[in-house]
Order: C-alpha cells, then structure tokens, then sequence
C-alpha cells in the first residue's frame, strides 16, 4: 500500500471511480463487480462530498454494493469530516451487502498524510455491524474509542504518526474475527507518541484470537518493538510478521535473531530498514532455508552518517 497512488483493489475487487458530477455519462459497472471510489478535487470542484455520495446512490444499485472507497472531501486540510461520516451512516439501510471500507483515499498530492483532518471513525463500524474490512489514512483528530465488532477481519490504521490514545483504543476493542492488523506508528513530530507499554496487548495476542498478520510498521521505535517480538507469545501463531517502513537496524535485527524461532512464518517484512550486510545475510541464512519469504529491499542510510534514521512515512 502506498500514499503516492490510489488503491487499486478493495475486497478483491477493482477499484471504479465514480465519475465527477461534470463527467460525460457513460455505462457504469454492476455494483457488486467494483469497489466504488467517491472523492470530489479539493481544488477544482465546488461539490461537496456528500453531494458526490448523493449522486452515487441515486445511480448505483446501492443494495448489491460490497466495497466502498472514501476519497478527498472537498476541505480535506480544513475540517474534519464528521459530515461526510454522517452521509455515509444514513444510507446504512441502503447498503445491506457492504463489507470492505477504507475512509481517507488521499494521496500525498492531494493532502499529506499528516495533514488530513480525521476525526473519530467508530460510528462507521457500529452502523455495519458485518463489515470485514475497515482502513482509515490520516491520524490528525482521528479518534477510535475502544469498540466491539464481531466480524471485522482486517483492520489498517495508516498514520505519519498514530496518537497513542488511538493505540490503547484499538488495542482496548473486541475484534473476536480479526486476522489482519496493520498500524502505522509514524513519528513523534506528527502525534505518534506510541510506546511499548501500549502495544503490550498486541504482543500477548490474547485479546485477538484469530490474528494471523500483524503488522507494527512505519515507527521510531522499530528497533524496540522488535526485541518485543523476540519473546512475544503472538509471534507462535502468526503467519506475518511485518517491521517494514520504519527505523530498524543491527539492534532490531539481533533480537529477532537470537530469540523465539521464526522458521514457521510464511513472511517477514522488513522493508525499508538501516540492517548492516553481515546482519541482512545472517536472517536470510536462518529463514530462507525453511521457506520464509523475507523482505530485505530498500535498504536505507542514516542522514550525515550518523543514527539519523526515518521512517518511510511522516508528513
């Protein structure tokens, strides 16, 4: 997943975007074929979102429609979009087959990643109680009180920095059928003020039963939250474990090493890190063999040579 582009599939379902309210018309997509894309230009068009939405319904089947992807609104930098999570709230008796949801399809041309105003997105998983899929970009204002939700199986938070409140909200949630959990930690100076102690839950894996792929990515304290996993009993039952994007190096990289054996995994993602030669070669020996799928790529330098490491998302 990438904030320089789009999403191209939801659901296992193409991404189709709506046409703008100026468009040719033309033929549209069954509904249940596609994940329906509605934004409006931030800069361009003087169309609010929910009048988008409103024209998205009066011309889609919106019964038979599975996915739903929410991009730009039209003050995107300005406000928070309480209103555009009321529109959606109130066509909930439209929507009977939903299940995939992702709230914030903005590209870094569009807004910075740290710069989307959110707000609390929770009122979006009690009005569909039978969504499986649920991704949110964006972690200014955003808000996840702690919440119960029996059928969610994936859930993505992707932030240049993930307030530490929306950490302990998530990890504080009945999610009994979630396999899939990927959090993007981010940095400090964009409001990730997460720590080890509020990823505790995540570790024991006690309060997600069905997790399989955990990701803990896009952090300062990469470094820190590997030497966690080292011992972490989740590790035993997960089939990915995901350290990409963030600050991991020699550190990181020994702990995951010298503890717990990873040979069951199906994949180890640490993309995007600052691990030396002699370390990157030394995982590979120990988990390729046993048929671990290992990502190694976009090896990175610290800034002036020193331990000026980054993450691969921030503003």
């Amino acid at each position: 997943m990438t904030i320089s582009g789009h999403l191209q599939d939801l659901y296992g379902l193409p991404v189709f975007d709506f046409p703008d309210a100026d468009a040719e018309p033309g033929s549209l997509p069954d509904p249940e074929s596609v994940a329906w894309r509605v934004s409006v230009d931030a800069y361009e068009s003087d169309e609010a979102w929910e009048a988008a939405f409103a024209r998205f319904t009066a011309a889609v089947d919106t019964a038979r429609v599975r996915a739903l992807v929410v991009g730009a609104w039209s003050d995107v930098y300005e406000s928070a979009p309480d209103e555009v999570i009321a529109a959606i709230r109130d066509a909930r008796g439209r929507l009977p087959a939903l299940r995939a949801l992702f709230f914030g399809d903005i590209t870094y041309e569009e807004c910075e990643i740290s710069w989307i105003n959110q707000t609390t997105v929770t009122p979006l998983l009690e009005a569909f109680p039978e969504l499986e899929e649920f991704g949110v970009r964006g972690g200014t204002g955003l808000g996840f009180p702690a919440v119960r939700h029996a059928a969610l199986r994936t859930l993505c938070v992707e932030t240049g920095g993930l307030p530490a409140e929306v950490v302990r909200g998530i990890a504080g949630s009945e999610l009994p059928a979630l396999e899939h959990l990927d959090l993007w930690l981010g940095v400090s100076a964009y409001g990730g003020d997460t720590e080890l102690a509020d990823l505790e839950s995540f570790f024991t894996g006690s309060r997600l039963p069905r997790l399989r792929h955990l990701a803990l990515r896009n952090a300062e304290i990469q470094d820190e939250i590997a030497a966690a996993f080292a011992s972490a009993p989740v590790v035993a039952r997960l089939e990915t474990l995901d350290l990409s994007m963030g600050t991991l190096g020699d550190e990181g990289a020994a702990a995951l090493l010298e503890g717990q054996p990873l040979t069951h995994l199906k994949k180890l993602d640490l993309n995007h890190h600052f691990i030396s030669g002699p370390l990157r070669d030394r995982i590979r020996e120990a988990l390729e063999p046993a048929g671990v799928t290992v990502d190694l790529d976009d090896v990175q330098e610290p800034w002036d040579g020193g331990d000026g490491r980054f993450t691969a998302v921030a503003e």
